[in-house]
C-alpha cells in the first residue's frame, strides 16, 4: 500500500536474506516503502514500470546476468531514478563505471549498516556516493597517472567495454569458449573477437596470458 511522502525503493538482489535484513533496515529508519524486489534484469524492470521507485538499491552480481546493464535500462525508462549499486565486488574495479553508465553511488556489503544509510541520504539528496578510499584512489590517479609501481587493475580494467569485461570475469572463473557464447547467446566467433580486444586493451600477447590475468584478477576482485 503507497505511504504519502516515503520513498519508494526497489531492490534488486538474488540473496532472500541480504534482502530481508536490508528491507528491515531501511523499514527501521521509516520514510522508506519497498515496492518490490527482483533477482534479475526483466523482473527489475517489470516492477520498475509499473511502481515508479524513486530508488533502486541492486547487486551488479546477478545469476547468469550482468547488474551493469540493468543501470542504462533503468535510466532509459526514467532519468529520474536514482540508483545505488550495493555490491560483494570490489569498488576499485566498478565505481567508475556504474558512475558514467548512470548510478549515482557504489557501497560494498561489507559496510556497516550506519555506511549504507549514510550513502542512501547521500544520492537521494542528488549527491555521489563513493567511499573515502575510493574518493581517494581516484583523485590519486587523476593526479600522477604515471606513478604506477605496481599493477593498477583499476585502471586497467577501466579500458574494456562492458561485453569485454563480462567475457574476461567468465575467462577468469575457467569458462571456455563454447560456454562463454552460450551465456551470452553469441557465436564463437563474436567471443573470440572480444578476446583478441581485451588482449589488445591489457597487453597481452598470447591467450594463456590473457587467461592467468583473468584468474589473477578474479582471485583479487571478488567477482563470483
Amino acid at each position: 500500500m503507497a505511504r504519502s511522502g516515503y520513498t519508494r525503493v526497489l531492490i534488486v538482489d538474488t540473496h532472500p536474506l541480504f534482502i530481508m535484513g536490508l528491507t528491515s533496515l531501511l523499514e527501521s529508519y521509516g520514510k522508506f516503502n519497498i515496492i518490490g524486489t527482483a533477482e534479475n534484469i526483466s523482473g527489475a524492470l517489470r516492477l520498475a514500470e509499473k511502481e515508479n521507485p524513486r530508488l533502486v538499491i541492486m547487486e551488479i552480481s546477478l545469476r547468469g546476468e550482468n547488474g551493469i546493464d540493468l543501470i542504462q535500462k533503468l535510466k532509459n525508462l526514467n532519468q529520474e531514478i536514482v540508483i545505488l549499486v550495493l555490491s560483494m565486488n570490489d569498488e576499485r574495479y566498478y565505481s567508475e563505471r556504474i558512475l558514467r553508465m548512470g548510478a549515482r553511488g557504489y557501497i560494498m556489503k561489507t559496510s556497516p549498516s550506519n555506511i549504507v544509510m549514510d550513502a542512501v541520504h547521500t544520492v537521494l539528496n542528488g549527491k555521489v556516493y563513493l567511499s573515502e578510499d575510493e574518493r581517494e584512489r581516484i583523485f590519486q590517479a587523476m593526479a600522477d597517472e604515471s606513478s604506477r609501481g605496481t599493477k593498477d587493475w583499476s585502471m586497467s580494467i577501466e579500458k574494456l567495454s562492458n561485453r569485454e569485461l563480462q567475457v574476461f570475469s567468465l575467462i577468469g572463473r575457467g569458462y571456455g569458449t563454447i560456454e562463454i557464447a552460450s551465456r551470452f547467446n553469441l557465436s564463437t566467433k563474436t567471443i573470440d573477437t572480444h578476446k583478441e580486444h581485451i588482449k589488445l586493451k591489457l597487453h597481452c600477447s598470447t591467450s594463456q596470458e590473457l587467461r592467468q590475468l583473468a584468474i589473477e584478477w578474479a582471485s583479487i576482485s571478488g567477482n563470483p
